[in-house]
């Protein structure tokens, strides 16, 4: 029986149309840092279709969840 997949940051910044080179990530999360305040879907840089691709994943506590929990500890990096 197969598992489920384990996706990476580079699949999840492909998924949300962003530049997915190791590079480019490290950079968007060098430049979009959040404060601990602002819960990850709430950011202002998110198109309505990654906002909704977030949340909806967030809340079924789907496949993608391990990777946005990372990103969203990159992008919280002093909470």
């Amino acid at each position: 029986m197969l598992g489920e997949p384990n996706y990476t940051m580079t699949e999840l910044f492909m998924q949300l149309g962003l530049d997915s080179s190791d590079e480019a990530i490290d950079q968007f999360i060098e430049t979009h840092q959040l404060d601990k305040d602002t819960k990850l879907t709430d950011a202002d840089f998110w198109t309505d279709k990654q906002r909704m691709f977030l949340e909806e994943e967030w809340k079924m506590d789907a496949v993608w969840v391990e990777v946005i929990d990372e990103l969203n500890v990159r992008l919280h990096p002093t909470a």
